[in-house]
């Protein structure tokens, strides 16, 4: 029944980003699957995060008004989207 859970949870997840825009599995990487590490070690934790503090920091590293270390990393993975394709997929992630 766990299987079945996750597995649904994680279809839902993939349909929502796929709506949104965003190619989520590009953010994993660093991340978590679940969003649940610290990005190489100084991100917060984005499934911590309410939706939107999320999207206020997609659109922040966007337009280079948000961030911190990885700034720059963070402005060229969110740059080619819009900022509704941004605000979609923060509530695809957190809380």
């Amino acid at each position: 029944m766990k299987k079945i859970i996750i597995a649904s949870v994680t279809a839902l997840t993939l349909v929502s980003t796929l709506t949104a825009g965003v190619v989520a599995g590009k953010c994993v990487g660093c991340h978590g699957k679940s969003f649940e590490k610290k990005a190489m070690g100084k991100s917060k934790v984005v499934a911590d995060m309410t939706h939107a503090d999320i999207a206020a920091a997609l659109k922040g590293y966007k337009h280079g008004t948000y961030g911190g270390p990885m700034k720059g990393l963070m402005k060229g993975q969110v740059a080619k989207y819009s900022d509704a394709d941004l605000e979609a997929f923060s509530h695809t992630i957190g809380k």
